[in-house]
């Protein structure tokens, strides 16, 4: 049984890292393992539950003769809801995060965006987009705001070449800025939902490398751009009849948005309970305002003609499913105890030096998937003492490692996946224009990391 999810493991790695020349959906092949792993587990679970839960199974019996049914009831109540939960608690996490990203968004929230880059000049305009990228990827989810800022810039920048670099930049931004916050990255998310940082130490020693990991590259990314670059401005959107918000109500509900999710990490200490609630609670206050603010329009039903990006849908959609599948991946595996054996043989080959072992996984990701590298190495190691104690370096490496790494190809973060599809770019071009830029910014994000490490 060990072997055949372990097979299927690796199966699926293969296929999600190979994505990009097969076509197939990394969130479909996320689930299919996902919901196989845990079949195959139930199916052949009786060995394992006598191994590793023995008395916990005989008080589930309570006197009764055990059968392969009371075994699989066992194995759902008591093990694999456990991660159910888990999972789910990550997934309504961004469900309430991307719908705060699309209402904000219908209701021309991020237009300031488009008014605050509207320029000619290369420098200003990269520079100023890509700053806005890293600031809101970190409060809102990384995917949901490089895509958004993808289809902005698509709708200025009408010079395919320079699109590529200015898109490539964009990219960067949202995973450096997305990666230095807890509520940014689904990475984040995870790390403190299982205790392994607090949020305040975890922004506090990854805000410098992650914006060195964005400056350095958007410096050299800059050398290539033209001093005037070709953009078309056209006129805002429509949406719906003519009664949408004023500035001041549109700079109120994007306040409102933000200010909401800084207030997650405060919500969740102050209440100990899971981080989706305050999110959720977010959202429900926005909706309102929403709904309050756009009431001419839903009582004249013009509210169906705004325009949510279809991309965005999509992207999120596939994004959650993802996510899901993974981390019931991963939970079956911890079962099997696989992966504590993987650990042990990783630990015995670096000789436990975590610096090495992160890198080593930043390039992994690069070439599989960011979410899916930096999940396994979670999974790998319990918070527990020393390295792998709460806030012990090799959390923070990882989550920053993994976010960077898979930008080394773009096809190593959904959000490079979501820039590949939209403008066909080629990853021989990729390697020799982006790659060592990025690398460049990586090594330096490292070393920044270092030395606040062993020196502050």
């Amino acid at each position: 049984m060990t072997l055949i999810i372990v097979l299927l493991l690796v199966f699926g790695y293969l296929l999600i890292s190979t994505s990009h020349f097969t076509g197939v959906s990394k969130a479909a092949v996320a689930m299919f393992i996902g919901t196989a792993g845990w079949v195959v587990y139930v199916c052949w679970g009786s060995d394992f539950v006598m191994r590793l839960y023995e008395e916990d199974y005989t008080e589930f019996l309570a006197g009764s003769q055990p059968t392969s049914d009371t075994v699989k009831y066992f194995i759902h109540d008591n093990i694999f809801l456990k991660y159910v939960g888990k999972a789910a608690s990550i997934v309504m996490f961004l469900v309430a995060t991307m719908s705060i990203v699309e209402i904000l968004n219908n209701n021309g929230c991020f237009d300031f965006i488009k008014e605050w880059i509207r320029t000619r000049n290369s420098k200003r305009l990269l520079w100023t987009i890509t700053f806005a990228t890293f600031i809101v990827s970190a409060n809102l989810d990384n995917l949901t705001t490089a895509t958004l800022m993808l289809v902005i810039m698509r709708d200025i920048v009408t010079n395919r070449q320079q699109r590529l670099l200015i898109g490539s930049a964009i990219v960067l931004a949202a995973n450096a800025g997305g990666c230095f916050t807890v509520i940014g990255d689904p990475i984040g998310l995870i790390l403190w939902c299982d205790g392994a940082i607090t949020a305040t130490h975890f922004s506090a020693y990854l805000a410098a490398p992650a914006l060195a990991a964005w400056i350095v590259p958007t410096i050299l990314i800059n050398y290539q751009l033209p001093d005037r670059i070709a953009t078309e401005w056209g006129p805002a959107p429509y949406r719906g009849n003519d009664t949408r918000l004023n500035r001041w109500q549109r700079a109120l509900m994007l306040i409102l948005g933000i200010c909401g999710l800084w207030f997650i990490p405060t919500f969740h200490n102050i209440t100990k309970l899971s981080p989706f609630l305050g999110a959720l609670c977010i959202l429900s206050l926005l909706w309102i305002v929403n709904e309050a603010f756009n009431r001419k329009l839903m009582q004249a039903d013009q509210m169906i003609q705004r325009r949510i990006p279809q991309a965005l849908q999509y992207g999120a959609l596939q994004q959650m499913l993802f996510v899901m599948g993974i981390m019931l991946a991963m939970g079956v595996m911890t079962e099997t105890g696989v992966l504590g054996d993987i650990a042990d043989t990783i630990f015995s080959v670096f000789g436990g030096h975590v610096w090495v072992i992160a890198f080593m996984s930043g390039l992994l990701a690069s070439f599989v998937d960011t979410f899916t590298v930096a999940m396994t190495n979670i999974s790998f190691f319990p918070v527990s003492d020393g390295i792998f104690a709460q806030n012990g370096i090799y959390w923070t490496l990882i989550a920053f490692c993994t976010a960077i790494g898979g930008c080394l190809l773009l096809f190593g973060s959904t959000s490079g996946i979501a820039l590949m599809k939209m403008e066909r770019i080629r990853i021989s071009w990729y390697l020799r224009n982006l790659t060592p830029k990025i690398l460049a910014g990586f090594v330096v994000g490292l070393v920044i990391l270092y030395l606040e490490y062993y020196f502050a």
